[in-house]
Order: C-alpha cells, then structure tokens, then sequence
C-alpha cells in the first residue's frame, strides 16, 4: 500500500498527530516502523478503553509495521500521575509481575503474536546509575513540566507534587529512546508524557517519534471514562453475556462513537447506522444490539455471541428466566439478605449490600425488596435476582 493510502488509515479516529508530515516521510522511506505503547500494569485486566489503542496499534502490524509493547515493570512502582489530582500509591514488584502476565496474555486477543515485541522496561530503567538519571533530569526543565495540566492544577492549588512523579514522564520517555521508536501511541491523557519521549529523543541525537494519540471512551454510565475504578468497565475478560449485556446497557449517544473505535464494520456501514439514528427511523436499541453483537464475537466468537444475545432477548425482551442459573442451597429456613449477598459475592461489603437494596436492585420471585433489614424464607424454591442480570435458584437442604 501506497504510503498515502497507509497514512490516511492510520490517522483515522486519531485526535492528536504529531505531526502528520513526519508520519508520512517515515512511511516513504519504506522501513518497517517501529511503534510503541507503554502499558502501566497497575491492574490485571484490560477493558475496552485499552482496546481503542490496541485496535490502532493492530492497523500499524496490518500494514507491515512492528509494535513494540513496553510493559512498565519498573514504572510502576513510581506510579503514574496522569491525569490525576493526587500521588498514586506505588506496587509492589511481586503485584506488577502478576498484572503484566495478565496483560501479555489479553494483548494477544487484538494484537498479532508474532508482530509484537514484548519488553519491560525494567531491562533498561533499573540499570541507571543516579548520574545517570540527574542526566535524563538535566533535559527537561521544571517550567515545562509545570505546563502539563494536571501538575498545573495541583501546584496552583498546593496539591502536594513529588519529585519522583516529575520522574515518571522522563522514565516513559527514556523507553522510547531505549528502543527507538518512530511512533508512539497513547490516550489524550498520555499526550504530555508522549511528547516529553520526542523531545527527549532529540536531545540525545535521535530522530524524534511521532505522537498519535486515541479518543478515551466513556464507560457504561456515559460520563466518566471507562475505568475499573468507577466501576464502568466493560473487561476482555467478561463472560459473553456479561459482555453482550453491559454494552446494551450503554447510553444511546455512545453507539456510533463505541461502533467506530471497538468494531471493524466499514465506515459506510457506521455512517449510515449513524443516519438511521438521527433521522429516528429505527430504535437504537436494535443497532446497539448490532454493535454488542459484533464486540462479543470478536472477543469470543460468533457462537457464543449468538447465544449471549439470545439470552439476553429472552430474559429482557420476553421477560423470561435465563437457561441456566447458580443453584444456591441454604440451611436454615430464613436468611438476612445481606448475609446472602455477601455470601454470593455479588458485594464486597454490608454497608454496598444495604445500599444496593435500598436502590431497588434486588428482587426475590420478581418482587423488589427495599427493606435493608429483611430477612427472606426459603421454604420453596426461589429467585432471587441481583443488579439486571444476576439471577440465583434458591433452595433448602
């Protein structure tokens, strides 16, 4: 492919490209690309807020580029403060090698094997001597690090900045010198760190890296981007009907935008999805449906996003049970809800237990119950049904 034609597939969806005629003079000279992401594993498991830059990254590997995925080991344990009000608390060595097996192995269900290289940059990070860092620090001033807007906004507000988090966007932008990347991919919130990596690329005689960054997408509730910290999260992880359901459970106004970044239908087919919308002459909710669809079976296959989305008419179309439940047996006649919950793990405490009674996100046989103090008898069989789409069978011994 033409390096024209290459460039215009990879800004697409892109907000910020810096810049677009570096991009395309490496592209003519016909070499293999070298792109980077830098992945934090203060968590073990991906979402799809991950996926958007994945997808990207995969379209570089589609057109012959290699992708060079930094998973920082080292990082880490300084913690990263985009984006941020206040010091991330750092991890320990042993809780960043458990995120970053997790991370290797989802990468792979969006990236091609065997065009990623996989490096941690402890290999080159824990070598530096403190000359060795005073000398990367001498690169960067102060007053520039202050311009980034979340430092800007805690210095103004005599939010406490340490100076190890001033560090951590010269760390990231040494990885790039350390492999020498032509092009590095982030979020918006990765923006300052990205060009931090450019700048610093120059200072040390090499040519400096394209920045490409991708939209961060909201989570299910639509205002805060998907995080496991909100709890909005949509994971690579989630069973098929977990993951068929929480994406018909996103706000309408999302459904072109998730369409675009999360799924590989053509472009004409999303514009016209999108006219569809506008015009009012379909129910979103049945193009939503595509959309769960086509993000379920990338993630697990056509089968099994079949069946989760036939379970999903089934239970909030027909108003039918689902095929199959957890079978819970009890031993006492009657039992506090409560107690319950937290015996089925559907809470991590009381006090979410009582809140989520009170809200009226817990049924038994189909009736809500809004009493937090209840106490429930299992003389028969029953349902009792958690949240929209936890259903348990309960039973006596």
């Amino acid at each position: 492919m033409q390096p024209k034609e290459q460039l215009e597939i990879l800004k697409r969806n892109a907000v910020d490209l810096v810049d677009e005629q570096d991009l395309l003079s490496k592209l003519q000279r016909k070499k293999q690309l070298r792109v980077k992401l830098g992945v934090d594993p203060s968590r073990p498991d991906l979402h799809l807020g991950h996926a958007v830059v994945l997808f990207k990254l995969r379209q570089f590997q589609d057109l012959g580029h290699q992708v060079i995925l930094i998973i920082g080991d080292f990082t880490a344990q300084i913690g990263d403060p985009s984006g941020r009000d206040s010091t991330r608390p750092m991890l320990s060595e042993q809780e960043v090698r458990y995120n970053a097996k997790s991370y290797e192995e989802q990468t792979f269900k969006i990236l091609d094997r065997c065009k990623t290289e996989i490096r941690f940059n402890s290999e080159w990070l824990s070598k530096m001597s403190f000359a060795d860092v005073i000398k990367l620090a001498s690169k960067y001033t102060v007053a520039r690090m202050l311009e980034r807007d979340d430092f800007s906004k805690r210095y103004s507000s005599n939010i406490p900045i340490s100076i190890a988090e001033f560090l951590y966007p010269l760390a990231q932008a040494y990885d790039s010198v350390a492999i020498q990347a032509d092009v590095e991919l982030g979020g918006t919130d990765q923006y300052f760190n990205l060009l931090v990596g450019r700048r610093i690329q120059q200072e040390v005689g090499q040519e400096p890296q394209v920045v490409m960054t991708m939209p961060i997408i909201e989570g299910t509730d639509g205002k805060m981007k998907m995080s496991k910290s909100y709890g909005n999260y949509i994971a690579f992880n989630d069973a098929p009907f977990d993951m068929y359901g929480k994406l018909m459970s996103i706000p309408d106004e999302l459904i072109i935008k998730y369409m675009r970044l999360l799924t590989h239908l053509p472009q004409k087919e999303i514009d016209h999805y999108e006219k569809l919308i506008q015009d009012k002459s379909v129910n979103p909710r049945d193009v939503k449906m595509k959309l769960a669809f086509e993000i379920t079976s990338f993630f697990h296959g056509e089968k099994q996003a079949e069946d989760a989305q036939n379970e999903f008419v089934k239970i909030f179309r027909k108003k039918e049970l689902p095929s199959e439940m957890p079978v819970v047996v009890l031993d006492k006649d009657e039992v506090e809800l409560v107690e319950l919950l937290m015996k089925l793990q559907v809470v991590q405490s009381k006090s979410e237990a009582r809140r989520l009674i009170a809200q009226g996100g817990v049924k038994l046989d189909d009736e809500k119950i809004t009493e937090i103090h209840a106490k429930i008898s299992v003389d028969k069989e029953r349902i009792l049904k958690v949240g929209k789409r936890q259903f348990f069978r309960l039973t006596k011994q």
